[in-house]
């Protein structure tokens, strides 16, 4: 392989500021696709700036990007290799009005933001350690959009230096961008039957050097609570409000099993959203553990504490409805071990440890996987995403474009099919 020159940390740092200004928060509940129209603006940028890169471009009307780059320089038998990111960032904090701060040559001192946002390193041991980077933020009133806007920005800078430096040999690549991946849902149409890649990588990570090939298995469960109505002056063996099951519904969870309490290999319940009034209510929660026996005996716990909720409420009924989000994606490696162990060698090659860490989420790669193309996940120098303390560091988002690069370096010289 090659050792190409340093990627230009100053484009890139324009590149992700650029993008991260446009406002592309997804509505979870949207039924189109993409679920908000604001996501074509950047999706129309990206399409038009890998065109002028010489990229040829598909961009559907669903919302997925998909740039194809030939092979040069390699033999005939070189795999297609995918790099993916999603343009849509959380709707759990507001998107809009992005004002990216940069603080370069940051001195270790706490960063203080708009709406006493403050980002302390003395708790928050990752920023701590990146003393001396050029640290990029929001003003405070926003999150960043390093989560994925920073994935996006590396694809993109490493493609236009591939195409800037021709002597570099590559096999076919693949660049795709996808929409509403905060949403749970954005892989529901996705177009599987144009994709070529052997394996992909998606590019939605955090620390420097860290590889990601596990990640929770992922179910929502949707609780309707039907209660029955009565005036409350004559209420009495009458009335079964909805928002009291509701709330008692909640109370049965255990409180050593939710996100705030657990970290590790522990998975969790955890409630997202609710609405309602007295004769229905409903709950929208999230499932999540690695190991699928785990996320089955939580489903069968909400069963159980729904009948014991209808025995407490005479009258009252609770239905319970489940939807499969995505599956944890390690078992996808054992068939194809090469596209993790590539992934190490190019991290290693930039004189980085790589760190083999599991995924406490999920990302469009679980998915992917699912579909039969592999696909880990890379670091992309962010942190503390769906935050108002969100931000990146600039040398670590280097890191991620040139570790890009040097994968699609090291798959030219590969020339082995992939196993049946």
């Amino acid at each position: 392989m090659q050792t190409p020159e340093r990627i230009s940390s100053e484009k890139l740092l324009q590149r992700f500021i650029r993008y991260a200004k446009i406002w592309t928060t997804s509505d979870p509940h949207g039924t189109g696709s993409p679920t908000t129209s604001r996501q074509w603006e950047l999706l129309h940028l990206l399409a038009s700036e890998l065109e002028e890169m010489g990229v040829a471009v598909e961009l559907d009307d669903q919302g997925f990007l998909i740039g194809r780059l030939s092979a040069r320089g390699v033999g005939p038998g070189a795999s297609t290799v995918g790099f993916m990111a999603h343009v849509d960032t959380s709707p759990d904090v507001s998107g809009k009005d992005v004002s990216p701060i940069i603080h370069r040559r940051w001195q270790g001192t706490a960063i203080e933001l708009k709406n006493s946002v403050i980002l302390d390193p003395e708790r928050m041991t990752d920023l701590a350690s990146r003393k001396g980077d050029t640290i990029i933020t929001s003003d405070g009133t926003s999150l960043l959009g390093a989560d994925d806007k920073a994935g996006i920005a590396e694809i993109m800078a490493a493609i236009e230096y591939l195409q800037a430096n021709p002597e570099l040999p590559h096999g076919p690549l693949e660049i795709i961008f996808t929409p509403d991946e905060e949403t749970g849902k954005g892989m529901d149409r996705f177009p599987r039957d144009r994709i070529q890649s052997r394996c992909c990588y998606t590019l939605d990570g955090d620390e420097s050097g860290t590889l990601e090939a596990e990640c929770f298995t992922a179910y929502r469960a949707d609780i309707s609570f039907f209660g029955v109505a009565a005036h409350p002056g004559r209420a009495r063996g009458r009335l079964v409000n909805a928002i009291s099951m509701l709330g008692s519904f909640l109370g049965m969870l255990p409180r050593s099993e939710s996100p705030e309490a657990t970290d590790g290999r522990y998975g969790f319940y955890h409630g997202v959203e609710v609405s309602g009034h007295t004769e229905k209510a409903e709950l929208t929660m999230i499932l999540r553990d690695f190991e699928m026996d785990e996320v089955e005996r939580r489903v069968e716990a909400l069963r159980s504490f729904a009948s014991a909720l209808e025995a407490a409420y005479p009258g009252g009924k609770v239905k319970v409805a489940w939807v499969k989000q995505y599956l944890n994606m390690r078992d996808a490696f054992k068939k194809d071990p090469l596209v993790v162990d590539l992934a190490r060698k190019a991290v290693s090659s930039l004189g980085l440890n790589p760190i083999m860490t599991s995924i406490r989420g999920g990302t469009d790669g679980a998915r992917l996987s699912e579909l039969g193309i592999p696909t880990p996940n890379l670091f992309t120098g962010g942190h503390n995403f769906h935050s108002l303390s969100e931000w990146a560091s600039l040398e670590v988002m280097t890191y991620a474009a040139e570790t890009i690069l040097a994968l699609a370096l090291l798959w030219g010289e590969i020339e082995s099919p992939p196993p049946s």
